[in-house]
């Protein structure tokens, strides 16, 4: 059910929006810059695979840890100590001599960029509802979208690809110092008027019933978390969602021109579609999800993916496989934010920064993994497999969805 909440303060709002930002800068810059970068280095242009998986497995190590350690450092600590090593991080690769430093500071990026995604969808999910926790990935979508530009507008004006990289530095830092400033607000947590979910696993007070008659909460243990199967079944659901999500946007350009018989630039220009479909849906149904409830949204969403991927999956013109990914971009643009939104509701308060923090991990390792995997079954098959595909793992996405309610409803 949708929970309502009191509006967040405006300036722990507006820094979550700006975070969101900068976590999408540097996806952006390396693709435009690393022509570039390789011509400067002196490198292979497989090269950039070693500064792409040093950075990923820093991200899943730091996410996942985040979410461990959340409660002793404090949300805003972490956030201004993150947003530090991003910003040196990219200062780094602003004045790296070589590829062997400039993938140490991908290490170093990694770190700071997965604890900020973990600490921030924790305490957005604490204090946001879901329109601004969907307007809040959103912003990411932008940070991606303005990255081109900025490294674009670098190289167009003669100036070396560095200076693209100490531009998005010199914003990680003046953020950091934001976060900074801003830590009491951060430690304050939620407006006090804004409602919890129901803990389906700590036990409940019975209205008329006097408070001290409930236990007392506890903080649980790791190994409580870590036992709960709603646990390991929302970290199966966000890997296979963003599975989905960076699958579609990577091989529909394939898909449209060898197996739909597209020109480039029309394929590319509905490739741009499909990422703005989903821009567009988190915008919208952010809105959608507060006026109706939350469940029904996503039960929608998720439905919306399947029949988008069927679309994809006919054999029919080319505008038929079009609409089905703009159905698709669209349906799952509220996915993920609302997922992570009712996570205390599936796991309980004491269990859900934990296991947030899993489940960004188990996202980025869907994103690193299957997408891979998807262009070796399409190399080997057929362009003409991507539909199928996504049609399987959306029916997946829809199976795991629904065994994590029903354990939070037996549970409660």
């Amino acid at each position: 059910m949708s929970r309502p909440s009191a509006p967040p303060r405006p300036a722990l709002l507006l820094l979550a929006y700006l975070a969101f930002v900068s976590l999408g800068l540097p996806d952006g810059l390396i693709g435009v810059g690393w022509p570039s970068i390789r011509r400067d280095l002196g490198v292979p242009t497989e090269a950039v695979g070693a500064v792409l998986t040093a950075g990923t497995v820093a991200y899943l190590t730091s996410s996942v840890l985040a979410g461990f350690t959340l409660a002793r450092l404090g949300v805003g600590w972490l956030l201004a100590g993150s947003t530090v090593l991003a910003g040196v991080a990219l200062t780094g690769y602003a004045s790296t001599p070589a590829l062997a430093v400039m993938v140490g500071f991908a290490l170093v990026l990694g770190l700071g960029s997965g604890a900020i995604d973990a600490g921030l969808n924790a305490y957005a999910a604490a204090a946001f509802g879901p329109r601004h926790m969907n307007w809040m990935h959103a912003f990411f979508g932008l940070g991606v979208a303005i990255g081109p530009l900025i490294m674009t507008a670098v190289l167009g004006a003669g100036l070396s690809w560095r200076w693209g990289y100490a531009v998005v530095a010199a914003a990680q830092l003046a953020l950091a110092s934001a976060f900074a400033l801003t830590v009491r607000l951060w430690r304050a947590g939620p407006p006090a008027d804004a409602p919890l979910p129901p803990d389906p696993i700590a036990p409940q007070v019975v209205p008329g019933e006097p408070a001290e008659a409930a236990p007392a909460a506890r903080r649980s243990s790791v190994g409580a978390t870590l036992r709960l199967p709603a646990v390991w079944l929302g970290g199966a659901a966000f890997a296979v969602y963003v599975a989905i999500e960076v699958s579609t946007g990577l091989w529909a350009f394939l898909l449209l021109t060898e197996g739909r018989g597209l020109t480039a630039a029309v394929a590319g220009l509905c490739v741009s579609g499909y990422w703005g479909s989903l821009f567009v849906g988190r915008v919208v149904q952010g809105v959608v999800a507060e006026r109706l409830s939350t469940a029904r949204v996503l039960r929608g969403s998720l439905l919306g993916m399947a029949g988008g991927a069927v679309l994809v999956a006919l054999p029919a013109p080319g505008w038929v496989t079009v609409a089905g990914l703009l159905v698709v971009g669209f349906a799952a643009a509220p996915v993920f934010p609302l997922l992570t939104l009712t996570t205390a509701e599936r796991v309980g308060r004491d269990h859900a920064d934990r296991t947030i923090g899993l489940q960004i991990g188990a996202a980025g390792l869907g994103a690193a993994l299957v997408p891979a995997a998807v262009g070796v079954l399409l190399a080997r098959v057929s362009v003409a497999a991507l539909g199928p595909t996504l049609v399987v793992l959306t029916v997946a996405l829809v199976a795991l969805h629904a065994a994590g309610d029903r354990r939070a409803l037996r549970a409660a």
